[in-house]
């Protein structure tokens, strides 16, 4: 697969005027309703899908049918994201109408750290091909300990990215509107957005860890590889405002999510055995994934609340309503074990959280 200069410069292109008019829409803080989140999910979905028209007009069905492949997969586990954001908006009691802003540019620190990550993979592809393998066995027991630990909460608390945060940027009492940064007593000081942000972004660089292997395994192509990151990654935030109070319905997503990796893990791993075909791979993700979503929704018909088997319910800063707490696992671990949450300084109820990992 050849692909010019002009071609990565189009994507691109694309990619900040997409993020450009998402901010211009954006640009007096508001509470995203169910419905413009909608509207938003399906512009980016859209625009995805119209790429993959794209590269099947230019570089053929085969090329397509990979960047797909990385697409579902992406998309899929990017709503692992949304568990944890909505766990770390509701411990922070960061308002709704703040966390676009947030989201916003943990999207945009996400698309950078990912592409360093994709070319990083990339080389190490081309110099030593055995990594395929290793890239194959990590994604197997990630999605083994994924699976064990499906049921497992955090506590942002016990971060360790937190703590070291904390001791070394003074932090304000309360939010000063959508401001990260705010002028105290003649110096700089953050605000409670900004410690929000540096969690966000350090959760999607550790959900990379796998998420970029995954597509790993159904294409090399450093192009199909980013490009479907980026566009799977450009709806993240409209998918948040638009799953986050449905979270606790999605009682079986996680082991859903957790055989997608084995499944990818295992294709990888047989490169030399049996090469499976793109199509065959993508269609037993969207398989798997709507069989989760599917056993999910039927369990969880009659009654309004999570079951035995779905994360637990947290208050969602300023609106009373509620958004799930996610489940730990490889890819959720970003904190550790602790006692009970307490009240802050304003008097907001923390919620209370276990789990048995730290956030590096």
């Amino acid at each position: 697969m050849t692909v010019p200069l002009w071609a990565w410069a189009a994507v691109l292109g694309v990619i900040l005027a997409m993020l450009a008019i998402d901010l211009f829409a954006h640009r007096e803080a508001h509470v995203v309703s169910m419905r413009e989140a909608a509207a938003w999910s399906g512009i980016w979905v859209a625009l995805g899908l119209a790429f993959g028209g794209v590269v099947w007009w230019v570089w053929g069905g085969e090329f397509a049918a990979q960047y797909y492949a990385g697409y579902v997969i992406e998309k899929s586990l990017a709503v692992d994201n949304v568990f944890v954001f909505a766990i770390i908006f509701s411990y922070f009691a960061v308002p709704r109408e703040y966390q676009h802003r947030v989201l916003f540019y943990g999207v945009l620190g996400a698309l950078v750290f990912r592409a360093v990550f994709i070319a990083a993979g990339s080389v190490l592809i081309a110099s030593f091909a055995w990594i395929l393998y290793v890239f194959g066995a990590f994604l197997v027991a990630t999605g083994v300990r994924m699976a064990l630990h499906r049921n497992e909460t955090i506590n942002p608390e016990r971060s360790l990215v937190l703590r070291l945060f904390r001791r070394i940027i003074p932090v304000t009492d309360g939010y000063h509107g959508q401001k990260f940064l705010v002028r105290q007593a003649g110096r700089w000081v953050a605000t409670p957005l900004l410690a929000v942000l540096v969690l966000v972004e350090v959760t999607d660089i550790i959900f990379a860890v796998d998420s970029i292997p995954a597509i790993f395994a159904v294409t090399q192509q450093p192009f199909l590889v980013f490009t479907s990151n980026a566009f799977a990654i450009l709806g993240l935030r409209a998918m948040y405002f638009l799953l986050a109070d449905l979270m606790h319905r999605f009682v079986y997503l996680k082991l859903g999510l957790a055989l997608v990796l084995v499944w990818v893990g295992i294709k990888m791993l047989l490169l030399e055995v049996y090469k499976i075909p793109t199509g065959i791979s993508l269609g037993v993700v969207i398989a798997l994934l709507a069989v989760a979503v599917t056993a999910s929704w039927i369990r969880t018909r009659n009654s309004g609340e999570s079951s035995a088997e779905a994360p637990t319910l947290a208050v969602v800063a300023g609106e009373g309503s509620t958004s799930p707490s996610p489940p730990s696992s490889t890819r959720s671990a970003v904190c550790g074990s602790g006692e009970g949450a307490r009240d802050d300084d304003a008097g907001r109820a923390r919620p209370r959280f276990t789990t048995e990992r730290d956030l590096p």
